[in-house]
């Protein structure tokens, strides 16, 4: 076996918000987004409910799904609890420049610091509480 790639498929009540708060804020782009009637689009349409979404930036892809969707694919999350005991690790170029735009719009859980194993990484908490480090190898 040979691993390709690995993508987080966030599970969220509310994915409106949260593709506004991954474009708006961290600069995400729309890749694709499922509503209630597997209608797929590049945009958000109006007050229509929506189900799925693919968001990118650069080489990265983050998705976002409802509870009640991810359970129809999958019937095991039907019993899973809300909530999350992870932190999505992002390594980036541009670490400073990319903290300095971001500071003051996100809620920010570990200000940038240099670690012992010579990562400089800052932490936020996402609109869905799910927690994310943005890391560069210290000069």
């Amino acid at each position: 076996m040979k691993l390709k790639k690995f993508t987080s498929n966030f599970i969220i009540e509310d994915l409106r918000t949260s593709i506004e708060y991954y474009r708006d804020l961290l600069g995400f782009n729309l890749e694709m987004v499922v509503d209630d009637n597997q209608i797929t689009t590049k945009e958000l349409d109006g007050d229509k409910k929506y189900v799925f979404a693919i968001m990118s930036k650069d080489d990265l892809q983050i998705m976002f799904q409802t509870p009640d969707s991810i359970a129809e694919d999958v019937p095991a999350f039907k019993e899973v609890p809300k909530g999350i005991s992870a932190c999505f690790y992002l390594e980036v170029e541009g670490l400073t420049n990319f903290y300095q735009e971001v500071r003051e719009k996100v809620e920010i859980v570990k200000d940038l610091y240099t670690t012992w194993y010579g990562m400089q990484e800052f932490h936020i908490k996402d609109c869905n509480g799910n927690f994310l480090g943005f890391a560069e190898k210290a000069e």
